[in-house]
């Protein structure tokens, strides 16, 4: 049972198919600065998602992506209690985050500008991911995976999360852009 690299140039067509995310190898999560002086992390451990895959033209290929916001975890659960109320992500109305691509734009042989709908708190507007495409293997277990990894900054107040808290040396605790990340692997549907 070896696993077998597929180098990030063999011929996308071989990976042509659609891929469920694998979320136990993924990462879904984001960026902000706080308090002006340091940056805080969070992820969100519940998610899925699928993408099509079309290796001969990967402008054609597809993603969604759902999350489940009251998963977030930033490592503070008194922080974790206040993203989740109505000054952050009101999940009691908005309980998911969605993307969905719209469009798929080749820039090299492993990178891509995947621009798609974002929806939070109610709210859809595009913004577009630099990714890129990190490689295929095929796993102990006889299944093809994929990988990839991307980012995008956003202003969080374009999706009506505009809560903040003045410093008294100037400036804001919480940074209104916030850099969105993530990692996937993803197994080929049989």
């Amino acid at each position: 049972m070896t696993t077998q690299t597929v180098p990030a140039t063999t011929e996308l067509a071989e990976l042509t198919g659609e891929y469920t995310i694998d979320p136990v190898h993924s990462r879904v999560g984001f960026v902000a600065r706080h308090a002006v002086v340091t940056k805080v992390r969070g992820l969100f451990s519940e998610f899925g998602g699928t993408f099509n895959l079309d290796g001969e033209d990967p402008a054609g290929s597809t993603a969604e992506l759902t999350i489940q916001v009251a998963s977030i975890d930033t490592g503070s659960a008194d922080r974790d209690a206040h993203l989740r109320t109505n000054d952050f992500f009101s999940i009691q109305e908005y309980p998911e985050i969605t993307f969905a691509a719209t469009s798929i734009t080749p820039e090299s042989d492993t990178e891509y500008k995947v621009t798609g709908d974002l929806t939070m708190r109610g709210v859809s507007k595009p913004v577009t991911f630099d990714v890129e495409f990190l490689g295929a293997a095929i796993d102990p277990y006889g299944n093809q995976r994929v990988g990839f990894e991307g980012s995008t900054t956003v202003n969080r107040k374009d999706w009506g999360i505009s809560w903040n808290a003045a410093l008294e040396t100037g400036g804001v605790l919480v940074s209104e852009k916030v850099t969105l990340e993530f990692e996937v692997a993803a197994v080929k549907a049989n």
